[in-house]
């Protein structure tokens, strides 16, 4: 048995800055993950299997297939079909929400296939499918503090501190490709340079505006978040719905956590950390 997890990755930036004739975005993105997220466990076995637990399984239970099967199905078209597999997707990220969960799942299925195989996760063709999967999946495969560039697959580290994070969702599934489309294809300027922090509360969330119009309780989300005492940067990651702040100290996150939790308890919300 093989277990990969599939942490949460968290845009602490992201800007916006063309649409490409290609129909993607051109943009610049501070990936982060966090040390929770998803689990995928793959066990050799007599013939392929796939199924789905955990406290968000029924968001995927109509799906036809998923980025797990998608990943299997890729993995082997580039390097052999290998030894069928069962895998099992535990999943306890909101579906939908801007924090990575489906790429996050795909990268751990290819990294557990590659680790069943003897293949480095350095492997090119390894990253070549994750960047055919989808445009956060190479991000996810390497798992670490990054810049991203293009459609968020060219990729380069930076060091970001350990900080605690508290992630928030309202409850809200919001659909990636509306938000885009929704995007006013204003260039409002690059990213910056330097520390991972300082580039992240130098930046934004070029998506937030048209991720609001569509899920208004974002709103509601960052109104609470930002006012928390010891809170230094709440923002909207990826397409949303779901939102972060980050903390200096893990106390501080947990009282903003009973405190968001208390007043709205219908509300997704996570007490991690970066990683």
């Amino acid at each position: 048995m093989i277990v990969e997890p599939a942490p949460a990755k968290l845009n602490l930036a992201l800007h916006v800055r063309a649409r490409r004739a290609d129909g993607y975005h051109e943009l610049e993105t501070l990936f982060a993950f966090v040390t929770h997220g998803d689990t995928v466990t793959l066990t050799p076995a007599d013939r392929d299997g796939f199924a789905i637990t955990g406290p968000f399984a029924a968001g995927l239970g109509g799906e036809g297939d998923n980025l797990v099967t998608r990943a299997r199905d890729a993995f082997r078209a580039g390097f052999g079909p290998g030894h069928p597999v069962a895998f099992v997707l535990d999943k306890h990220l909101p579906v939908a929400s801007g924090i990575g969960g489906g790429s996050a799942d795909a990268a751990a299925a290819l990294r557990g296939l590659a680790r069943l195989q003897g293949i480095g996760l350095d492997d090119p063709t390894l990253m070549a499918i994750a960047d055919r999967l989808g445009s956060d999946v190479p991000a996810c495969l390497v798992g670490r503090t990054m810049m991203g560039r293009g459609r968020g697959e060219r990729l380069t580290p930076i060091d970001a501190p350990k900080l605690p994070v508290l992630l928030v969702n309202p409850g809200v599934a919001v659909s990636t490709a509306q938000v885009f489309a929704g995007w006013d294809r204003i260039d409002r300027g690059p990213i910056g340079d330097g520390e991972a922090l300082s580039i992240a509360q130098a930046g934004r969330n070029d998506l937030e505006p048209p991720a609001r119009a569509l899920a208004p309780a974002i709103d509601d989300v960052l109104a609470m978040l930002q006012i928390l005492p010891g809170v230094r940067l709440a923002r909207m990651s990826g397409s949303g719905a779901t939102c972060f702040a980050l903390f200096d100290d893990p106390a501080a996150r947990t009282a903003a956590a009973a405190a968001i939790r208390a007043a709205q308890p219908d509300w997704w919300c996570l007490e991690t950390a970066l990683a």
